[in-house]
């Protein structure tokens, strides 16, 4: 099985999950009449077209490189994760409407027992769904598996939460109780969604290794600083499960070429060890020589004759 397939076949787990629990809060919707579970279901339909958009774009991102894409298309997984944050954040606009109506307008709950059973049903099948997609992200370093899996936790703790709105509207009698849990319901997405895009954007600008992948080529790196060896230049970026690293390595200028091609391979094969995924760039210079040192900028500085 490859790992393209792999990471599809738990994006269709994603989209099966959403369809299964779209038909349960609705249904509990139904039976209780409670907005807050109205707005959990909404949620639910976001989940939904998420999904989809994250099978389209790991389909996408699994493609080969080609003549036109030669960093290949891991970058598509960030299209899949901002289009989902947008739409969380329109589901919590849409959620937030439908909760300021029964504000204004408070309606009674009916069959809340049963209502809250089949809420209660839907969201162990998102932790479920949620905590596979999570192991499943780790292991191929997929951004769209882990923004899917962290809106399903979200979606958890959202349900919880209308389930004590309408357990305390059962209680008290209170009826705005359940349009409040809905509008905590709506922030709470607002959140998620806003963290998600904020993801997705620092992808596409190309944003550095997290600290903890960064250290490691640093620390992979260090092992080899000795008998005049140095680095300058480093430089990284992630597209989707794949971590691009860029090295200049500074070595005597009476090495030879085969010397210095062996320092680099190896210094390439301690990184791969550290950092899963990585395309590795190195670059060999003489450390005797001035012009060495005026490409530490990422524009190499001009050298006046």
């Amino acid at each position: 099985m490859t790992a393209a397939w792999s990471l599809e076949r738990f994006a269709w787990l994603s989209i099966a999950a959403a369809v299964a629990t779209i038909a349960l809060k609705s249904g509990a919707y139904l039976l209780t009449g409670s907005v807050g579970l109205l707005s959990d279901a909404m949620e639910s339909v976001v989940n939904l077209a998420g999904a989809i958009v994250a099978l389209a774009m790991l389909t996408v991102a699994a493609r080969p490189a080609d003549d036109d894409h030669a960093f290949g298309h891991g970058k598509a997984e960030y299209f899949s994760s901002g289009v989902e944050g947008g739409l969380i954040l329109i589901a919590a606009i849409a959620i937030a409407i439908a909760a300021a109506e029964r504000l204004r307008f408070p309606a009674p709950l009916a069959q809340v027992g049963l209502g809250v059973g089949v809420a209660v049903a839907a969201s162990l099948v998102n932790l479920g769904v949620a905590r596979a997609l999570l192991r499943a992200a780790r292991q191929y370093h997929s951004i769209t598996l882990e923004a899917d899996a962290r809106h399903l936790l979200t979606d958890v703790w959202t349900s919880a939460g209308v389930i004590v709105g309408i357990g305390a509207v059962a209680v008290t009698g209170w009826q705005r109780l359940d349009p409040l849990v809905a509008l905590a319901v709506a922030a709470n997405i607002v959140w998620t969604g806003v963290q998600i895009v904020r993801r997705s954007i620092a992808g596409l600008m190309d944003t550095a290794l997290p600290p903890a992948e960064l250290d490691a080529v640093k620390r992979a790196l260090d092992r080899h600083l000795e008998g005049g060896v140095a680095y300058h230049a480093l430089r990284t970026r992630q597209s989707g499960a794949r971590r691009f690293i860029s090295v200049h390595v500074l070595v005597p200028g009476e090495w030879t070429v085969q010397r210095g091609h062996q320092l680099l391979e190896a210094i390439e094969a301690d990184i791969r060890r550290v950092v899963p995924n990585a395309t590795i760039l190195t670059h060999l210079e003489a450390s005797g020589d001035p012009a060495s040192w005026d490409d530490t900028a990422l524009d190499r500085a001009d050298r006046q004759p």
